[in-house]
């Protein structure tokens, strides 16, 4: 039952976390939620050993490659644990893991630029601490397609990470049905999938309720499933090229963007900070404090 002063908005559809930023991720039937969000989420990425800078699919010009690359882990992760060795799946189907001596070779070949497996947890991998002198204060690089709206037109810009993360901005992402459903309403034939906009929670809203509901949380804590995880919404999450990007099935659609611009101000779905960790769990109640 919820307390007095809670409201509920919906419930958990589905949970996910992508291993290695940038790579498609895996969906969860549940998750543990830490400090720095689902755990697992993150946790690895690819640095351009040109420039010690994070890889990115916000710059697809220069890595238009990564969504062909899926990431999983072989074994759970859990809060207290190191994280696992990370499993790799290449486009043409060829299996890595983070443990194997020639995996940056591997990658390296298909992306056809010289990159290093990293772990955000130090000292997981090794070899990139005597290249990059301070590989805990990343940066990485955006492409602004050129469209109204944006901050910026046809350029590329670079962005610091939270130091000592592959975040892009904050640890965990929500995203409403809601939300979603008011997108397809706008732009028919646009495909608005949640694999597009790659969050952490997707909330199941009230029957009936069309619209970017989550932006009136920002400010609020969000509290889910019998556990007591409880988020602090911290604002809204801005999109960019990323949504636009072809993947598996999905094809390439600029509209995807400029529909969020247009309408939106650019977001689709909101940025979030862990008050209290646990487990979220598929079908788990969501709840307004």
């Amino acid at each position: 039952m919820a307390r007095p002063t809670e409201e509920i908005l919906g419930s958990v559809v589905s949970l996910w976390r992508y291993p290695v930023k940038s790579m498609l991720g895996e969906e969860l039937n549940a998750a543990e939620v830490g400090q720095r969000g689902v755990l697992g989420d993150r946790a690895y990425a690819l640095l351009d050993r040109t420039d010690g800078k994070v890889v990115s699919a916000k710059n697809p010009r220069k890595w238009p490659r990564l969504f062909e690359f899926r990431a999983g882990f072989a074994d759970p992760v859990h809060r207290g644990h190191r994280t696992p060795p990370v499993r790799i799946t290449l486009p043409d189907g060829t299996l890595l893991t983070s443990e194997q001596k020639d995996v940056d070779e591997y990658l390296s070949r298909v992306l056809g630029r010289e990159v290093t497996l990293e772990a955000a947890e130090p000292g997981r991998r090794e070899a990139v601490e005597s290249t990059f002198p301070n590989p805990w204060a990343p940066r990485a690089e955006e492409y602004w397609p050129d469209m109204e709206g944006l901050d910026y037109r046809d350029t590329v810009t670079d962005f610091d990470l939270p130091e000592g993360t592959f975040f892009d901005c904050a640890v965990v992402h929500v995203l409403t049905t809601a939300t979603l459903d008011r997108l397809r309403e706008l732009y028919p034939d646009g495909r608005f999938e949640v694999r597009r906009f790659r969050p952490n929670v997707v909330v199941e809203t009230l029957a009936g309720v069309k619209d970017f509901t989550e932006d009136a949380w920002i400010g609020r804590t969000v509290r889910i499933g019998g556990d007591g995880v409880r988020l602090a919404i911290t604002g809204p999450c801005p999109r960019c090229v990323m949504t636009t990007l072809p993947q598996a099935d999905l094809p390439k659609d600029r509209g995807i963007l400029r529909t969020a611009a247009r309408h939106n101000n650019v977001n689709v779905g909101v940025y979030a900070s862990v008050l209290q960790g646990g487990e979220i769990r598929r079908s788990d109640t969501v709840k307004l404090e």
